[in-house]
């Protein structure tokens, strides 16, 4: 099958040369399949730290690493820094071990969060069939979209990523291909700034070597438990008996035995239901003052409270997480009599259950989640029959919001929020 090929730089196709015949780009695509698939995976690249280096020219040379303080874990780090073998989710003293002249900046969740929309509005521009994974990736289904576009998938991929190059200073990497599962591999392949595909007739020649870890669910515990019973890859895996692994492994087994083979079935769904609110914080000190770490409740209520204000949604339970100095992990849950996304009333029902943990105990780390969400127009109905004034501080609460909104969010700070 002869290779079609497609420019990055002015988007022509075109087969057989080696440079684009229109602009003379050697950055290139070439596939036998460039024009028949219809799945992608988009990946902005290392998202938090670019955003960062773009704002922050000044920084595009060094190691960043967004995060917490030396107490707290990496959320991501850029490229420069992960070449020294940072990562996500490693704690904040290891990664300055490997690279201590890394720069270290606190994320910028509202920022992220505006601009992974203006992605988004851009991919749905292309198809509605959108299904964001995270702030900074998404599957996209272009199954029809060349009628409409008069454009097939890859040449719509090409645009999107130097749209958000152009327009928004960012770069992102892109897997084509037949299903989930292998976009996602393909997205992987070559990054920063890539564009792989895997076809269908190279699929199982693509996966046989693959190690067991390109499966999805296959985590450290996992890929031991596959050693010891001989399978090192998909090759391995694809020789056993179905029925055998499923008795092994259960309903998983047999996921991991169509991934092997290169099948997935899921749709790409446009819509992923949010299933809690959280913040949380890990203290640069351990903290054992009452009246700090309940400063610390108050704020986080009023942050998770005001997404889920954004969201018009509110939750029926709330959920507090504590870890201790000794890195013991607490965690005390209550249900609501009816749903809130009030700050006063989560800051009401977890600050007794806070105070009864404190006694004599330090701790490291402090968060607050409201979980079981509904639409919040079930929310706050009837207040607190307990609380008379409980009413007073709601509606005290949402003026305060509308002024906030609209002279910013210092404008108003309650003096528990000080401590």
């Amino acid at each position: 099958m002869e290779n079609q090929k497609l420019c990055r730089k002015c988007f022509k196709l075109f087969e057989k040369l080696e440079r684009c015949p229109n602009c003379r780009s050697p950055i290139i695509i070439s596939h036998p399949e460039l024009l028949s698939l219809n799945i992608a995976h988009m990946d902005c690249d290392s998202f938090y730290a670019s955003v960062e280096k773009r704002d922050r020219p000044e920084l595009i040379d060094k190691p960043v690493i967004i995060g917490g303080g030396r107490r707290g874990v990496v959320s991501t780090a850029c490229y420069i820094a992960r070449i020294r073998g940072v990562h996500s989710a490693m704690p904040m003293y290891r990664a300055l071990k490997l690279c201590p002249d890394a720069v270290i900046l606190r994320p910028r969740m509202k920022l992220y969060a505006e601009i992974s929309l203006q992605i988004r509005t851009m991919m749905l521009e292309l198809t509605p069939a959108v299904e964001p994974i995270s702030l900074d990736e998404a599957f996209l289904d272009l199954t029809g979209t060349e009628r409409l576009h008069k454009k097939p998938p890859a040449v719509l991929l090409a645009e999107l990523t130097s749209r958000l190059k152009n327009e928004l200073g960012l770069t992102g990497s892109v897997g084509l291909s037949h299903n989930k599962f292998l976009a996602k591999v393909a997205s992987d392949l070559d990054k920063p700034s890539g564009f792989s595909i895997i076809g269908k007739f190279e699929t199982e020649k693509f996966l046989s070597t693959k190690p067991v870890n390109i499966l999805w669910g296959v985590g450290a515990g996992t890929k031991e438990k596959l050693a010891a019973m001989g399978i090192k890859n998909l090759n391995d895996l694809k020789r056993w008996d179905e029925d055998d692994f499923v008795r092994k492994f259960g309903s998983s087994g047999k996921r991991l035995k169509a991934l092997a083979s290169g099948k997935d079935n899921r749709r790409v769904l446009p819509e992923r239901s949010i299933k809690s609110i959280s913040n949380e914080t890990t203290f640069g000190n351990d903290v054992g003052q009452s009246s700090i770490l309940v400063g610390h409740l108050w704020r986080m209520c009023e942050k998770v409270s005001d997404r889920a204000k954004s969201r018009e949604i509110a939750g029926k339970v709330g959920v507090l997480k504590l870890k201790t100095s000794k890195h013991r992990l607490i965690t005390r849950r209550l249900t609501f009599k009816e749903p809130t996304n009030i700050a006063d009333r989560l800051f009401s029902a977890l600050e007794p259950l806070l105070k009864n943990e404190i006694k004599e105990v330090r701790f490291r780390l402090l968060g607050v989640t409201l979980m079981d969400l509904c639409d919040q127009k079930y929310a706050d109905l009837t207040g607190d029959l307990l609380d008379p004034y409980s009413k007073n501080r709601e509606r005290a609460e949402l003026a305060s919001d509308q002024i906030r909104k609209k002279f910013g969010v210092n404008a108003i700070i309650k003096g528990r929020s000080l401590r």
